[in-house]
């Protein structure tokens, strides 16, 4: 029936408008959006104002895009001296010495163990150091990812294999991309755009962000900090590593890690109470702590290395123990520096360095030129929807039109819930929805028109119109809605921006379309009794 409950009409008007609310910041500019919050009162709850603006992508506010590339060489030296650790670790576990020591070689190390029941021990320790690749739950194939070679006279070389090269390159762009989200969103910086491209790049777009240097720098650091000590005169097994703050000049450096990145739990940048220098405040875990807290009580007076990138950036003495598991890196920092410091320490290391590939800087104004061009394409559009459907249906095509008004309202204020982003696709997504919107008016005015010329009365006609067209609608959309789903996950970047507004814009349709269609008609028969149909 064409009656509509008092509930029934505030929930649906109730919802409709909360839709409608949402879109208003984004209509603002962003001192207007900070002057509305300024003005509420303290005590509204932030949750029931809406302060949350679309964010439009990079092809529309412009800002930095920049291609980035694993570098596996370096990747492969880290490698290559983890393995070697490794190596001694098991050696002096199964208490077999190696002549000459262990050997570096092409992506790999190799020892010579003379004695065959020392290298019968030991083989079987050094097997378990090649994992193999591929994933047998999702059915892929690999191989070893280290290759175990041994000689008659003792030589035992240990060297990665193709597969593995590739694997810890496929593991190093994956980690990447979590370690670069982290960072771009410890800025403030909203949807920015991380993606894998190829086998070893990364694609990082950051809208809003006009200054590609300061990107630069947050990517470019692989952020890898470790607690040393330098080393007192006639030590071995020491780095010679570059200090900051002696201008390039090398110290040794103990290879013995006492804590690193993976050991903080917090960063923060600060002032020093004293110097009002700029610092920055850490606080390890507990396995931190204790490692962190046994070395500097054992080593009072000796100086504390801290390295980040294999350069001393500051070498402090100590001068207590410090077993509260928190600390400062001070050194001749700016306090840019010591917020990008900050961001590295919390967002963690880099498995491997980043080489810029390509850079390229997007002006807003290419962006408001095509904010234009879409909006004159949404209204353009609008228009001559809004045109036929009056023309054809009469009153039922002005109801249709308020009702894309609002479809078109509810998606602005989805989106603007929701954070997300609008490209340019997604205008054209928009374009797209007006017309698909009014085409479930359409099947249903015309099962209307032909329910009443079959004989029915008006309000029979409608009601029937409105049954019968609406599993036809249901159809329709569904199948636009696996597609777009199917572009979301599948597609990337653009794509996926217009694949998300077409989502909201099917989503609205039911609402638009059917409810409120259904309500403004009902109501306009109870005001009106007509004894023809309108069209």
């Amino acid at each position: 029936m064409l009656r509509f409950s008092r509930p029934k009409i505030i929930a649906t008007v109730g919802i409709i408008l909360i839709g409608l609310l949402l879109a208003v910041p984004s209509t603002m500019t962003r001192e207007q959006r900070q002057a509305f919050r300024n003005a509420i009162p303290s005590w509204v709850p932030s949750w029931i104002v809406p302060s949350r603006a679309i964010v439009l992508g990079l092809d529309l506010q412009g800002g930095s895009h920049v291609l980035l590339e694993v570098d596996a060489q370096d990747l492969m030296r880290t490698q290559v001296t983890t393995l070697r650790d490794d190596v001694r670790r098991i050696l002096r576990d199964t208490r077999v010495s190696s002549q000459n020591g262990i050997q570096t070689v092409q992506r790999g190390v190799q020892i010579r163990v003379p004695d065959a029941a020392d290298r019968e021990r030991l083989l079987p320790r050094l097997r378990e150091l090649s994992q193999p690749t591929g994933n047998a739950v999702l059915g892929q194939a690999g191989g070893n990812s280290i290759e175990i070679n041994t000689t008659p006279d003792g030589v035992i070389t240990l060297a990665y294999t193709e597969i593995g090269v590739n694997e810890r390159v496929r593991r190093a762009v994956d980690q990447s991309i979590e370690v670069i989200r982290r960072r771009i969103d410890s800025t403030g910086t909203t949807e920015p755009s991380i993606q894998r491209q190829g086998a070893d790049r990364v694609l990082v777009q950051v809208p809003g962000l006009q200054d590609p240097q300061q990107l630069k720098a947050l990517l470019g650091e692989t952020g890898n900090l470790e607690f040393r000590l330098l080393a007192q005169q006639g030590a071995t097994d020491v780095d010679m590593l570059p200090m900051q703050d002696a201008g390039g000049q090398r110290v040794p450096v103990e290879r013995r890690i006492i804590a690193e990145g993976g050991d903080l739990t917090d960063a923060q940048p600060a002032f020093d109470s004293q110097t009002r220098q700029p610092i920055v405040n850490f606080r390890f875990n507990i396995r931190g702590a204790q490692r962190f807290g046994q070395a500097t009580t054992e080593n009072l007076g000796r100086q504390l290395a801290i390295v980040l990138d294999n350069q001393v950036i500051s070498a402090p003495t100590i001068q207590s123990p410090i077993t509260g598991g928190s600390g400062q890196i001070s050194g001749n920092f700016t306090v840019e520096q010591v917020n990008n410091l900050a961001v590295l320490l919390r967002s963690g290391a880099l498995p491997a360095k980043l080489t810029i590939v390509e850079e390229r800087t997007v002006g807003p104004g290419l962006g408001r030129d095509s904010i234009e061009a879409g909006k004159m394409a949404t209204y353009v559009a609008a228009i001559f929807v809004v045109i036929f459907m009056f023309a054809t249906y009469g009153v039922f095509g002005l109801i249709a039109n308020i009702a894309l008004l609002v479809h078109v309202g509810l998606i602005f204020g989805l989106m603007s819930a929701l954070e997300a982003t609008l490209t340019l696709p997604g205008i054209a997504g928009i374009v797209l929805t007006i017309g698909t919107a009014v085409d479930s008016n359409v099947l249903i005015y015309e099962r209307i028109r032909e329910e009443v010329h079959a004989g029915r009365s008006i309000v029979s006609g409608i009601q029937a119109g409105f049954d019968r067209a609406f599993a036809t609608i249901v159809d329709s959309n569904s199948t636009m809605a696996i597609a777009a789903v199917i572009l979301f996950f599948l597609g990337s970047g653009p794509v996926r921006g217009f694949a998300v507004v077409f989502i909201l814009g099917i989503l609205t349709t039911v609402i638009t379309a059917v409810t409120l269609t259904r309500m403004m008609i009902a109501l306009w028969y109870q005001w009106m009794r007509p004894k023809v149909l309108p069209f």
